[in-house]
């Protein structure tokens, strides 16, 4: 090619041709019904004719026009079908909602679900699974007797040293912390400590 005939603007679609073979390039997009980039210029694949590329040439565009028209016809379908949608009330959050019930409906179907949870109902039917069950619920109801007793101690305790002391001897912590029954007290939760 020479160089003084080439269309040299990087924004041309004809970069690089000449402006005679940009022309036939224009001429032959024309022809085909607008089939972009596809030049006459351009070698042919061995064993193909030119008659045959320019009709592979003419169905191309054909087929590339029928792309265009299904994206505007699915691309009305969709806007069609959100007119409707927003008409019966329903939202994104209500599909989602629908979208979630179903797809929770079909792990609850599934094998593994199904499988897992007849594991877990052997499981809860076995003898090692009752075995524990009752020595927990037994283990449970001696703690709440262990607490109330010490709760029901506690507060005894408490009443009998106020009733035995005037409100100035309570006010005194040595004279308190002396007596028989804080002691008692003070072993009393010693003992709860350490256990």
């Amino acid at each position: 090619m020479d160089p003084v005939g080439q269309d040299i603007n990087l924004n041309s679609p004809n970069k690089g041709l000449s402006h005679a073979a940009g022309d036939d390039a224009l001429s032959g997009a024309s022809a085909q019904g607008g089939a972009v980039g596809v030049s006459s210029v351009s070698t042919l694949p061995p064993g193909l004719t030119e008659e045959e590329a320019e009709e592979l040439r003419i169905e191309l565009g054909k087929v590339e026009e029928e792309i265009n028209t299904l994206r505007q016809v699915l691309l009305a379908k969709e806007k069609h079908s959100a007119e409707l949608k927003r008409k019966l009330g329903l939202s994104p959050l209500n599909e989602l909602k629908q979208n979630l019930t179903k797809g929770w409906q079909d792990v609850q179907t599934s094998n593994a679900y199904l499988t897992a949870s007849a594991t877990l109902d052997d499981i809860a039917r076995s003898e090692a699974y009752k075995k524990t069950q009752e020595t927990l619920s037994v283990a449970g109801q001696k703690t709440t007797a262990a607490f109330s007793t010490m709760g029901s101690a506690l507060s005894r305790k408490l009443g009998d040293m106020s009733s035995n002391y005037s409100i100035r001897h309570s006010i005194s912590m040595p004279a308190m912390r002396n007596s028989p029954t804080f002691k008692s007290f003070e072993d009393k939760v010693g003992n709860i400590k350490l256990g």
